[in-house]
């Protein structure tokens, strides 16, 4: 108004948004850096409470014991590491389900990269029960301190999970039950089969008598033999094993093992020798030479056992009626009648009347050397015949001694009693 003042507020109006603007971006920020600050400290206190648990479990899995078993031997030590579960989750994108390699009720087995580019497999249990734990523990402890080209190597594990984690090579090729009895685009051929048994026997002999410690596996089956891109046999799965001293004959035991693959005398007395892994591999052979599984469906659709149902024909000597066709296309008869034997020999109810190990592995290899010395003779003729009457067929001598020398082999094939 002229000549004096009059208050406004207008002034007051404009301010009063602005103020509260500030107060509100103010009020946001402290909120914000409220939680900022709360989630870090939670995720520090996740941190250190898994990191109490992870060196918990470690010590429960007897990390300490097992890092002091490496340490102490320096070839232990340059085949067998311990692995963090960081390392591990990484290396299977923290175990994605499109990394899973197989597995069943018992756990999964993962395929993994490590840091240095090495495909490896990681076995991870589902079931945690303590007994399950102690197999894992088991397995590293039996494995750590056995190297043999037919025995899948173990690289390492990781014990910050309530279940140690294993990390093995990886095996392309799948297992030996996959290719005899899975629908496979390439079966198996009868030359292929015998080295199989040569390598798997091998290994096995290794363990009960070659190694720094006797091992009785317990759960020798056609399903933990892997086989190579070469189709080279690598043993597998100790969980079950058992390491026994040098001087000792047997233990008892709780029975584990296989239906179709278990000792019948180790199964009714509780004691464990090295002739229960002989009767698992007979069974082995068996499937070997008739390509049916340790179980299998009859005519009459009751289960019947391989073992009984192939030693009750090899004794009436009708081979011929549950040998694989395939093995008889290709010229093997007579040396799968040799292994038939073998495998009779093997699955001998009382264990004092079956071969050894090495005794089986000396007879396979027997086989299998005979057979190539047979063939490469056998190409020579050929050869020598093509060479020499290229117009005519040799019907001479040679075939015939040739024939007579494996036929003297197999009548003169003898298995201890």
């Amino acid at each position: 108004m002229p000549g004096t003042y009059q208050c406004s507020t207008r002034k007051s109006i404009i301010r009063l948004p602005g103020l509260i603007t500030v107060i509100a971006i103010s009020a946001g920020f402290g909120v914000l850096f409220s939680i900022f600050c709360i989630a870090r400290i939670t995720n520090k206190l996740k941190q250190q409470r898994a990191k109490k648990l992870r060196q918990k479990f470690f010590k429960k899995n007897h990390g300490l014991l097992l890092q002091q078993l490496i340490s102490s031997n320096k070839d232990i030590a340059g085949r067998t590491r311990i692995f963090s579960l960081e390392e591990l989750e990484q290396a299977t994108n923290k175990f994605d389900q499109n990394r899973i390699l197989g597995g069943g009720g018992h756990g999964m087995v993962y395929k993994g990269i490590l840091s240095d580019q090495r495909i490896v497999a990681i076995k991870k249990a589902k079931i945690v029960v303590q007994r399950e734990i102690n197999q894992f523990i088991n397995e590293v402890v039996i494995l750590s301190q056995t190297n043999h080209r037919n025995v899948v190597k173990l690289f390492g594990c990781c014990l910050e999970t309530e279940v140690p984690l294993l990390v093995y090579e990886f095996i392309l090729n799948g297992t030996l039950s996959h290719h005899l009895h899975g629908e496979s685009e390439n079966p198996l051929s009868w030359k292929d089969r015998l080295r199989i048994a040569v390598e798997t026997a091998r290994a096995i002999a290794y363990l009960h008598s070659a190694a720094s410690i006797s091992v009785y596996h317990r759960d020798i089956k056609c399903a933990n033999i892997l086989l190579t891109d070469t189709l080279a046999a690598k043993i597998s799965d100790f969980g079950a094993s058992r390491s026994i001293a040098v001087d000792e004959t047997g233990i008892l035991t709780a029975v584990q093992g296989t239906y179709g693959y278990l000792d019948p005398e180790y199964y009714y007395t509780s004691r464990l020798t090295e002739k229960s892994d002989v009767y698992s591999f007979g069974v082995i052979l068996a499937e070997l030479l008739t390509r049916l599984e340790s179980v299998f469906s009859s005519n009459s659709s009751e289960a019947t056992s391989l073992a009984s149902h192939f030693v009750s024909l090899i004794r009436d000597n009708r081979l011929s009626d549950i040998l694989d066709t395939q093995i008889v296309e290709e010229g093997g008869a007579d040396d799968a009648e040799v292994v038939a034997r073998l495998a009779e020999a093997c699955l001998r109810l009382k264990g004092e009347e079956r071969p050894t190990m090495r005794q089986v592995e000396k007879k396979l290899d027997d086989v299998q050397t005979l057979k190539v010395n047979l063939n490469s003779q056998i190409t020579r003729v050929n050869q020598n015949a093509t060479n020499h009457h290229p117009y005519k067929r040799s019907k001479g001598g040679e075939g015939t001694r040739l024939y007579s020398l494996e036929k003297e082999f197999i009548e003169s094939s003898d298995f201890p009693r």
